[in-house]
């Protein structure tokens, strides 16, 4: 199924990057300042890897001594890209079928923006099926369900994010949604249904 839209037409042309060297310390306050949830590391115009908030949150999790730790150490080496005159459909299923939620666009060895799940659904909502999964939304108060002491019952929004440990990407549980995974008493979830108050 192809869209008839490339890839180089919907791209973040305005992506935000680190060098290899850059400290992780930094890396995250860049990703909060930008609101971004992944970092482009290049050398001049060239793609040297992709830093994710995952990343930096596994590496915060090992507690070592993050002043020592650069983007070089911890970003994803080699990571999947696309040219710009991919449909955008076929790019979607790669980062669909790799689980992933940003792929560079790369052209003439040069990384020229960056192509994430947002760029796709604001251009084409009808892909959010694909996006999703199919994966049915659960009832609203199912959500904010949590077992606690043996009983399932009720809790707070900031309990259910407290207990919350982020896991991997992927698709939500509870909406499908695709994109940074919370483990929340056993249930994998989004940001989204992970702090849903009903």
């Amino acid at each position: 199924m192809k869209i008839g839209i490339k890839v180089g037409d919907v791209m973040t042309r305005k992506f935000v990057s680190v060098s290899p060297d850059t400290n992780i310390i930094e890396c995250a306050g860049i990703m909060r300042k930008n609101k971004v949830g992944s970092l482009v590391v290049k050398e001049d115009k060239k793609l040297v890897g992709l830093l994710t908030e995952g990343d930096i949150i596994n590496a915060i999790g090992k507690k070592k001594d993050l002043s020592k730790i650069h983007a070089l150490n911890i970003m994803i080496k080699n990571p999947e890209t696309v040219k710009p005159e991919v449909d955008m459909y076929d790019a979607l299923v790669v980062m669909k079928k790799r689980r992933i939620r940003w792929l560079p666009v790369v052209a003439d060895k040069a990384v020229i923006g960056v192509l994430t799940l947002k760029d796709i659904l604001r251009i084409e909502p009808s892909l959010f099926d694909i996006v999703a999964g199919g994966i049915e939304i659960k009832e609203e108060a199912e959500k904010l369900m949590a077992l606690k002491d043996g009983k399932k019952e009720k809790v707070k929004r900031e309990e259910l994010a407290s207990a919350a440990e982020w896991e991997k990407e992927g698709e939500c549980e509870e909406c499908g949604a695709f994109g940074a995974l919370f483990n929340v008493d056993g249930a994998l979830l989004c940001e989204a249904c992970k702090d849903t108050e009903t």
